[in-house]
């Protein structure tokens, strides 16, 4: 008791010693001390007065130093101030990359956007791909380095939280030491709040750091899905609005309607027992009976024929009884390149799509002669109305054509499949290739029906 005492006496003297230093500094251009002579009641060393023991002065105040605790809260606050360093190096690399992608994109647009149509299909290709790349690129070396510095920061928190416990279990036996006991009763048990608090304040500290990350990688993904959806959108405009493998011009039939059609005239006049139809087509519609080319002659208004019926191509000769038939060549909305070729010799007639041989038939129209000095069209047909060259100004409105349509050329003769192929390219230059009969860009055609000519 006698020791607490002390102790308590030496805390009241340390506060008044305090608030006496204190006090001049805060009253000092208030207060003016003056002192006197010291004439009265002056005791000297000489003289000191009987029966007074000398008083031990007590020790100065002394700050109180660091302790385990706090040293460990210093090490929590810097341990999260690298977590924000962490997180800002984190954004300022995602903003850098997103900015250069968008620079990059914007320069394309703005250099390629004019060019013609194999160049920008390759070029679109080509960014589309390095884009891909990057990117991916990119969001590696991002969840790579978060990976790493989580990892790391993971590891000093579980070093930290086993310190915490540590500390705890000492404090709380501490506490428990330090409980007063009730007369021969058990001491209530003592829960640390500090111990809580720290632990507390650990697992927000992690819990927060995953959660950032993660929202972190999810703005990441999401803006790499919007870049793809962007070029996404834009390769399909590119590509709805050029026309395929180099041509410049085409036919677009807006309408199905019984007006709708084109007329084109021969570079010459033929008699032939071969020949080799080939056009680029791009249907908005399809019904069951479709007309692409047509060639009539007075004797016969279905000489040569080129018909969609859904999906399926039909070439016929010399009339709807001998005809050739591919299936599945043609999807709405989509370019496709169709050949007809036929032969009087074997009658051996082939449908090409995109290169490739689709549909071959022997037998079709064998020894026939086509006739020269015939009329063609496209779009429509004359049908039973074609008689001695009397056209008729309407047509059969369920048979239009509706789409687009280039590259139109006629041969007297058989291509082989090298040359078929060559035209078939959609990035190609087939369209430089034309026909001796009809050559596209060349022979005169003549839109009528609201049928327009488009670059």
């Amino acid at each position: 008791m006698a020791s607490m005492s002390m102790w308590t006496f030496l805390q009241a003297m340390c506060l008044v010693a305090s608030l006496s230093m204190a006090a001049p500094e805060n009253y000092e251009d208030e207060i003016d001390v003056g002192y006197g002579p010291n004439y009265l009641n002056e005791i000297t060393e000489e003289d000191p007065m009987e029966g007074d023991t000398p008083t031990p002065s007590p020790e100065p105040c002394k700050g109180p130093a660091f302790t385990k605790w706090d040293k460990l809260f210093t090490m929590l606050e810097n341990s999260q101030m690298k977590e924000n360093m962490l997180l800002q190096y984190t954004d300022d690399i995602i903003k850098v990359e997103l900015q250069s992608l968008r620079g990059e994109m914007l320069q394309f647009v703005a250099q390629y956007g004019g060019s013609c149509a194999s160049a920008v299909e390759n070029l679109v290709r080509r960014a589309g791909t390095q884009t891909e790349t990057r990117l991916q690129n990119a969001l590696d070396r991002v969840r790579e380095v978060s990976a790493d510095h989580y990892a790391r920061h993971d590891t000093a928190l579980q070093q930290l939280l086993a310190g915490s416990v540590n500390q705890a279990a000492r404090l709380e036996r501490l506490e428990n030491g330090c409980v007063k006991w009730d007369g021969g009763g058990m001491a209530p048990q003592a829960k640390s709040i500090h111990t809580r608090h720290l632990m507390q304040e650990v697992t927000e500290t992690e819990g927060n750091y995953g959660g950032r990350l993660e929202k972190t990688l999810a703005t990441i993904s999401s803006e790499l899905q919007t870049i793809r959806e962007q070029l996404t959108l834009y390769t399909r405009s590119t590509f709805a609005n050029i026309l395929p493998s180099g041509c410049d011009t085409g036919l677009l039939f807006p309408t199905r309607s019984s007006t709708a059609h084109v007329e084109v005239s021969a570079k010459k006049t033929f008699q032939t027992n071969g020949v080799t139809i080939c056009l680029w087509v791009k249907p908005t519609q399809v019904l069951n009976k479709t007309v692409l080319f047509t060639y009539s002659t007075t004797g016969n208004a279905y000489e040569l024929q080129l018909v969609l019926n859904g999906q399926s191509v039909f070439f016929t000769v010399n009339g709807e009884a001998h005809l050739v038939e591919a299936s599945g060549a043609v999807q709405e909305g989509q370019w496709v390149h169709i050949c007809a070729v036929w032969s009087s010799q074997q009658g051996l007639a082939s449908l090409w799509v995109n290169g490739q041989q689709a549909a071959s038939s022997p037998g079709v129209a064998e020894g026939h002669e086509l006739r020269s000095k015939g009329s063609i069209l496209l779009g429509q047909e004359y049908g039973r109305h074609f008689r001695h060259f009397s056209k008729p100004d309407t047509f059969d409105a369920e048979q239009a054509f509706t789409g687009k349509m280039t590259g139109v050329n006629m041969w007297d003769h058989v291509l082989d499949s090298k040359e078929i192929s060559q035209q078939a390219r959609l990035d190609g230059s087939g369209c430089g290739i034309r026909g001796n009969v009809v050559a596209w860009g060349v022979s005169d055609i003549e839109p009528k029906g609201g049928v327009k000519l488009i670059y």
